[in-house]
């Protein structure tokens, strides 16, 4: 295979798993915890329950804060909890 024929591939079309949630801790630095929620239907009884996670995400800049809502996206491990990077802003927080 010449070099021009080798598969390159780019970061568009990559696989990653993506998840959207709520911030609800933006405490350490350079770190949040996203609450995503899921919705099934429960496996005997037929109900919709909600099911919930938090998972600790990577903010560079910091610029999330908490009651905001966010897309997460898997990435390589960064500390020991830490494996997802936040992509983009969805919602931001409403003041109440």
């Amino acid at each position: 295979m010449t070099p021009t024929q080798q598969n390159t591939s780019s970061p568009a079309l990559t696989n990653t798993r993506t998840l959207v949630g709520r911030v609800v801790s933006d405490k350490r630095t350079k770190t949040i915890t996203v609450l995503v929620e899921r919705r099934i239907k429960h496996e005997l009884y037929g109900k919709i329950v909600a099911r919930s996670r938090k998972y600790h995400a990577h903010d560079e800049k910091g610029e999330y804060k908490m009651g905001d809502m966010v897309e997460i996206a898997e990435g390589r491990p960064i500390s020991k909890t830490k494996a997802w990077v936040a992509t983009r802003l969805i919602e931001k927080a409403r003041i109440v």
